[in-house]
């Protein structure tokens, strides 16, 4: 039978590591899903460098274009929308989505965090880790609710702390982890909602 991805929109504001991770992911024929664009709040943000070489449309929505906040989100929600997402992906991605945007992708955003949530929510989680003296960290994968890194956990992968570590180092070897996890965990919400039959045995 011929595959039927799931159609991905990740949304990323910075370098797009964890975007290059999935873009490197759907090379591979039986992944089940695949990204179909790539939406940003920056226009200088790296992202949208690594996916229009992979031949991924790109848009620009960034906020000092808009007259409100209100604006920028319905924009973004209607770029997002234009291109059927089955799950939209927070790929480091620096803004708050509001109440508006996710009702109108319900069940359908995924974040990540660099941090075992509940634990060390927020923009600084490795620093935080270090500061508090944690021996494991890590990173999780949650569905995003209107709270600050407050939705329903996905997924956590644990990253022991090193006497060497500072944030940089620590952050580094969470990324790691944190791109693998992305990769597996859309690829296990995929199957569940059966959007491909390419590799049923997998």
């Amino acid at each position: 039978m011929l595959a039927v991805r799931a159609r991905l929109i990740v949304l990323a504001s910075g370098a797009g590591t964890l975007l290059q991770a999935l873009l490197d992911a759907q090379t591979d024929p039986a992944y089940p899903a695949e990204v179909v664009a790539v939406l940003s709040d920056r226009p200088d943000a790296a992202a949208l460098g690594r996916a229009g070489r992979h031949g991924v449309p790109v848009d620009v929505v960034a906020l000092p274009d808009f007259a409100d906040r209100e604006a920028w989100d319905r924009e973004l929600g209607e770029k997002a929308a234009a291109h059927r997402p089955d799950l939209v992906v927070l790929a480091g991605f620096m803004k708050i989505l509001s109440r508006e945007f996710l009702h109108r992708f319900p069940g359908q955003v995924i974040n990540t965090h660099p941090g075992l949530l509940p634990a060390f929510p927020g923009a600084h989680a490795v620093r935080d880790a270090l500061n508090a003296g944690v021996s494991v960290t890590g990173a999780s994968v949650i569905w995003v609710d209107e709270g600050i890194d407050t939705g329903e956990v996905i997924a956590h992968v644990e990253v022991s702390l090193l006497a060497a570590d500072d944030e940089d180092s620590l952050h580094e070897r969470i990324k790691v982890v944190e791109r693998e996890m992305l990769v597996r965990v859309i690829a296990e919400l995929v199957g569940e909602q059966n959007y491909s039959t390419s590799n049923p045995g997998a």
